[in-house]
This record gives structure tokens, C-alpha cells and sequence, in this order.
């Protein structure tokens, strides 16, 4: 095992690779709490990338690779290890298909496919983050996910670079095989679009992204949606029978249904707060910390499962907690 030193001057070789000790990574996540990587490394080139990702995981050191930080809840503590990051951005287009790296943010990838008259990914327009992490959590909205249109991943699986398809991935609700095995990275991705008129293409992404923007500010400090939406199926019957009708969209119940009437909105936990006018937004005024984020989350949990015995997933991540609380 190398020590923290010598990991970090190994990185510095490599070249492509920008290293610093004791990032904030609160500068990387869109909550904006968290504390230093003890090392962070970063490369807009594969090459690179991997060869850091394949000394990391050699060096004996915990390790992470993020993207965004969309989804992040860093604790106040920081990461006592190894932080990579691939910021590689470039896209490509052929014909109807669509090449993006795990690097490229997801709303230039709309903006890509919607300038080339391309259909299937205008219902994600808004949403922050890179395409890494929107392929790593599955990412959608209004009905659709971008699992939809991925052909194929090409990862880093631990031992070597490939290719996989769109059923390797194994997506799921908000879910990949990429969240169940995390020595799978993504590097890039190719997607199979629809040709569509390009002017419908941006008005339907127009009214998403202003919807969007009422509910989650640009300039907020969260992560959108807390909690994952529930199935309606996979409710216990007792349950499903006490939620309404109207609550029930494509055949799931939002999260936030059961937490306003657990109760939620407007709750706080020193800097962090409930939406008062969305029960599964939560979001850091300024002055937040992770362990107030946390405790403010608990009680959201605590408060549905008293009062319809359902355990409510988180759709965020947790880095730099004990791992026993970890998702």
C-alpha cells in the first residue's frame, strides 16, 4: 500500500492528470457542503483518466469517481481517499446517432440532439448534471429515461476498457448495473435517436425546462427530487388503497405526495429546509452542513414510515459517511 503522498506524486506523472490535495468538494457538489479529498484528480482525456482510475485502485487507498456532484451529499468530513473525475466532453453526431463522453453535460447533449432534429432525450432538458451520472442513476423525467435510447456504454470494468450493450446496463427505475457495481465506470456512451421536426423538439423542451426552473431554481442549492417516486405496484395493498387517483402518474405515486402528507413541507434543519411549496425538494440556504442534511432527511423517512409504513429511497448518494450508512 503506498501512502497518501506517494499516490499523489504517482498521479502527478501521469500526464493529462491535474492532482491537488484537500479539494473542497463542496465546490463540486450542487448542495454545496462537503469537505476536502484528501487527493482529487481529474483528466478530459480517457487515457489518463484510466490510467489514474487503475493506480487508484491499486494504491490500497478508498476511492470515488463522481461526475457532477448533481446528486452528492458529501459529509462535513470530506473523503479520506482517492476523488477521480472525468471531465471529457466531447459529442458527436451521425445520422441519428448520438456519441456523448461521461464528461459532457446532459443539457449541451439535448441541445446536441434537438439542433440535429433528433428525438428522445428532449424530456430531460433542465435537468443538471453530466451524462456519466444521468446514464449511472438512470436519469428522467416525464415519463422517459435515457435508458430508453442508449445502444451502448463503453466503460472501465475494473480490469479493462469495453464495450457493453443497453441490457448489460441492466437499467432499471433510477437504477444500472453501473449503482449495484461500482468498479463499472462510465466513459462514453452512444445513443439511438428518432429524426423529429427540430422547432416541436424545442418548444416541448422550452415548457419542460421553464416548469423546471419554477420548481428547482438554477441557482438553488439542492438536487432536485430527494426521494424516488413509488410504484404503484409494488404498494401494499392497504397502502395503494389510501392514495387517490390523481396522485398516480403513469403508474407511479410521486415521493412527494406521501411526504406532504407526512407533514414535510417547510420543515427545517438549521440551513437546510423543505420547499414549502414542494414536499421532496430539500435545500441549503447558504449556511447548511452535511450532518443537518442528514438529520433533516431521517425525519422525512421517519415521518412516512409512521404514518404508511413505507421506507422511502433516497434517489442522492452518500460519500465520506460511515459505510454502514452509505447507499
Amino acid at each position: 500500500m503506498y501512502t497518501l503522498e506517494e499516490t499523489f506524486q504517482a498521479l502527478d506523472r501521469i500526464p493529462g492528470i491535474e492532482v491537488s490535495r484537500f479539494e473542497p468538494l463542496a465546490r463540486h457538489t450542487r448542495f454545496g457542503i462537503g469537505g476536502p479529498a484528501e487527493v482529487f484528480a481529474e483528466a478530459d482525456r480517457a487515457a489518463p483518466f484510466v490510467g489514474a482510475l487503475e493506480l487508484a485502485r491499486s494504491s490500497g487507498w478508498p476511492y470515488l469517481v463522481i461526475g457532477g456532484g448533481t446528486n452528492l451529499i458529501v459529509s462535513d468530513d470530506g473523503f479520506p481517499g482517492l476523488v477521480l473525475r472525468f471531465t471529457g466532453k466531447r459529442m458527436e453526431a451521425d445520422g441519428a446517432t448520438v456519441t456523448a463522453q461521461a464528461g459532457a453535460t446532459l443539457q449541451d447533449l439535448v441541445d446536441l440532439s434537438i439542433g440535429r432534429g433528433l428525438k428522445g432525450l428532449e424530456t430531460l432538458a433542465g435537468i443538471p448534471g453530466w451524462v456519466g451520472g444521468a446514464v449511472y442513476g438512470n436519469a428522467g423525467a416525464y415519463g422517459h429515461s435515457i435508458s430508453e435510447r442508449v445502444s451502448r456504454a463503453r466503460i472501465h470494468d475494473g480490469a479493462a476498457v469495453r464495450d457493453i450493450d443497453n441490457a448489460a446496463c441492466d437499467f432499471r427505475y433510477r437504477e444500472s448495473v453501473f449503482k449495484r457495481n461500482r468498479a463499472w465506470i462510465v466513459l462514453e456512451v452512444t445513443l439511438a435517436l428518432t429524426p423529429a421536426p427540430r422547432e416541436e423538439l424545442r418548444a416541448s423542451a422550452g415548457r419542460i425546462v421553464t416548469a423546471r426552473n419554477e420548481k428547482f431554481p438554477p441557482e438553488m442549492k439542492c438536487a432536485g427530487s430527494i426521494f424516488k417516486n413509488l410504484l404503484l405496484a409494488d404498494l401494499p395493498a392497504v397502502v395503494a388503497a389510501r392514495v387517490p387517483e390523481q396522485a398516480v402518474r403513469e403508474g407511479k405515486i410521486p415521493a412527494a405526495w406521501f411526504l406532504e402528507q407526512s407533514g414535510a413541507k417547510g420543515l427545517a434543519r438549521g440551513g437546510m429546509h423543505v420547499a414549502s411549496y414542494h414536499a421532496n425538494l430539500i435545500y441549503n440556504d447558504g449556511s447548511g452542513t452535511a450532518r443537518e442534511l442528514r438529520e433533516l432527511i431521517g425525519d422525512l423517512k421517519a415521518r412516512v414510515l409512521a404514518r404508511f409504513g413505507l421506507e422511502l429511497e433516497e434517489e442522492v448518494q452518500y460519500v465520506g459517511f460511515e459505510s454502514s450508512e452509505e447507499n
